[in-house]
């Protein structure tokens, strides 16, 4: 399973060539695990009622990561690997440790996150 950042599901969104067809893809083989503080990034950034939609769509269809206490594991993990003062905010650990939960990889287009990350956890294009 992969778990798309936030930066790779805007790129999607907005139809960019380079990106849609590979999260198309992935979607359509469902491999794709939607994490929660994503969703409402992309809601948060979301410009209509339209655009809303979209994303809640995909939201609803898509199989989740648990979220029981993910807010403590993250904050733990980001202390434990000294996160913060690298620049690496609580809704990345988030996404690291639902990755890890799940054995999912990571597909980011955030080079901070992706600096951290080691080649197992990134989903590669």
């Amino acid at each position: 399973m992969i778990i798309l950042d936030t930066s790779i599901w805007i790129e999607f969104l907005r139809g960019n060539e380079k990106y849609y067809s590979i999260v198309k893809d992935l979607l359509e083989n469902q491999k794709v695990l939607a994490a929660e503080c994503i969703f409402g990034e992309l809601l948060q950034g979301s410009l209509s009622k339209r655009e809303q939609n979209i994303i809640v769509q995909y939201w609803n269809n898509l199989p989740k990561c648990s979220i029981d206490e993910i807010w403590i594991q993250a904050g733990k993990y980001s202390a434990e690997n000294k996160l913060h003062s690298r620049g690496i905010g609580l809704i990345d650990c988030i996404i690291i440790v639902s990755a890890k939960n799940h054995n999912a990889k990571i597909l980011s287009l955030d080079n901070k996150l992706n600096s951290i990350l080691t080649k197992d956890e990134i989903f590669a294009l």
